[in-house]
């Protein structure tokens, strides 16, 4: 990589984690995040409480070094800080096996399944038509239903 994008990268960065919202629970972001990654990176998700529940789970898992009230503090600047965004329907005609991958929460041949699917057999016009996908979860469609659009 050329040293000048490193160094507006590393600038980003860290103006970046100088300006993490004040409130508390931000001490205990920057204690128990950095020390594996740039701040930038920790925050970069838009979670709801849930998925940034997971999400530290998971750190935990990796090492990531926290006090039970350093985890909740963490967690509840985390969930009020950097909300998960709306999330816009994904038209499952045009969708590309990446967005149907992450917008619809669907594995890799999953995704391809549906791709394959509508290119044999001409777009997608109900919901119902995505369940007939041979190893499609219908239950995994029902859920997400008001994520997709025709």
């Amino acid at each position: 990589m050329k040293p000048l994008f490193l160094a507006s990268f590393f600038c980003a960065t860290v103006l970046f984690a100088q300006q993490l919202p004040d409130a508390p629970g931000r001490a205990e972001v920057e204690k128990i995040c950095k020390g594996c990654h740039e701040m930038a990176r920790s925050v970069s998700l838009r979670q709801d409480r849930d998925g940034w529940l997971r999400t530290m789970t998971k750190m935990q898992a990796f090492g990531m070094k926290s006090t039970e009230p350093e985890f909740q503090a963490a967690l509840s600047y985390l969930a009020k800080q950097f909300p998960a965004e709306e999330v816009p329907p994904v038209n499952v005609n045009k969708a590309s096996a990446i967005e149907l991958e992450s917008r619809l929460s669907l594995r890799r041949s999953q995704a391809s399944a549906l791709i394959a699917w509508r290119s044999k057999n001409g777009p997608f016009k109900s919901i119902e038509d995505l369940k007939k996908v041979p190893n499609i979860d219908a239950e995994k469609i029902e859920a997400k239903k008001d994520r997709i659009v025709f």
